[in-house]
């Protein structure tokens, strides 16, 4: 192994040599760093903006929220949490306090006083929407109750007292829905013996016609022993029906009723029920008891 000859003072000779150009080289070495460095900055910038949203020049720069801002709005949403539930507890309150009121002060009576009647069915108004319209009656109401002479009181109350002071009482008294016949409706009872008129009686004029034998209360005269004093009656009544659209329409028209007569009443051949009205349309033949009189009912023409 060899080993070098040369002088201490050679040595250090070429080693502040060495350093001369190291310190020489210094400034080449700090700008190739900070060369590195800068290109190093400029590739993450360039990263950066690739990464980055593409915003239009119109967008408002963006502040990163911070914690605080985050405390604040989530503050504000709390706040507003509150707020609404306190209005809807408040609403509730108010609702359910009206409803106490109205329940206390509820009882059975109106603002005036009045006791409220409370109605299961239509209303009196209604009464006729609620009917039957396919050509059928409403129903009837219920029948009041009845507060007039009854018996002993209501004969002696119908009665009629002659001359000698004897008392005939009345058989028959008109019904509420007793009419004269309208003035265009001329009615007339042609009375027939055989095939002859001898009578003609017009009966538009009253609204009652009694039957019979007892000539101080009758009204038509019939003379024939089978025939009873008070035998029956030819009534007008105004009778009100609906059509097949649902209107009531009201007419005046005769009707016959037999007053429970001893021989009976015939129309058109058959014998009529006891104390029933039955109408009586033009042309219809009326016999009493077993006279052979005929009454046929007629309506003159109009003009």
């Amino acid at each position: 192994m060899g080993h070098d000859k040369s002088s201490p003072n050679d040595r250090r000779g070429s080693r502040s040599d060495g350093e001369d150009a190291y310190e020489r080289d210094r400034p080449s070495r700090t700008t190739r760093r900070g060369d590195r460095k800068r290109d190093r900055s400029r590739d993450r910038s360039g990263n950066r903006k690739r990464h980055r949203r593409s915003r239009s020049p119109n967008d408002a720069p963006r502040r990163r929220s911070t914690s605080g801002d985050r405390d604040r709005d989530r503050g504000k949403r709390s706040e507003h949490r509150r707020r609404r539930s306190r209005d809807q507890d408040k609403r509730s309150e108010q609702g359910s306090s009206r409803r106490r009121a109205r329940d206390d002060n509820y009882d059975g009576r109106d603002g005036g006083g009045k006791q409220i009647v409370k109605r299961s069915g239509p209303l009196p108004s209604q009464a006729n929407s609620f009917a039957v319209t396919q050509g059928e009656e409403p129903s009837k109401p219920k029948e009041k109750p009845n507060y007039g002479n009854s018996g002993a009181l209501a004969a002696a109350s119908n009665s009629i007292v002659q001359s000698d002071g004897s008392k005939i009482v009345l058989k028959y008294h008109e019904p509420p829905e007793a009419r004269k016949a309208s003035p265009k409706d001329q009615w007339k009872l042609f009375v027939f013996k055989g095939e002859d008129i001898i009578d003609t009686v017009p009966i538009s004029g009253r609204s009652c016609w009694l039957v019979g034998r007892e000539m101080a209360v009758v009204d038509l005269p019939a003379e024939h022993p089978s025939i009873s004093k008070q035998h029956a009656v030819i009534q007008f009544r105004y009778i009100e029906k609906r059509n097949e659209y649902g209107d009531r329409i009201g007419k005046v028209k005769p009707y016959l009723i037999d007053l429970e007569s001893a021989n009976g009443t015939m129309l058109n051949g058959k014998r009529v029920p006891e104390s029933r009205y039955l109408e009586l349309r033009e042309k219809d033949m009326i016999q009493f008891g077993q006279s052979t009189r005929e009454y046929v009912v007629m309506l003159a023409p109009k003009d």
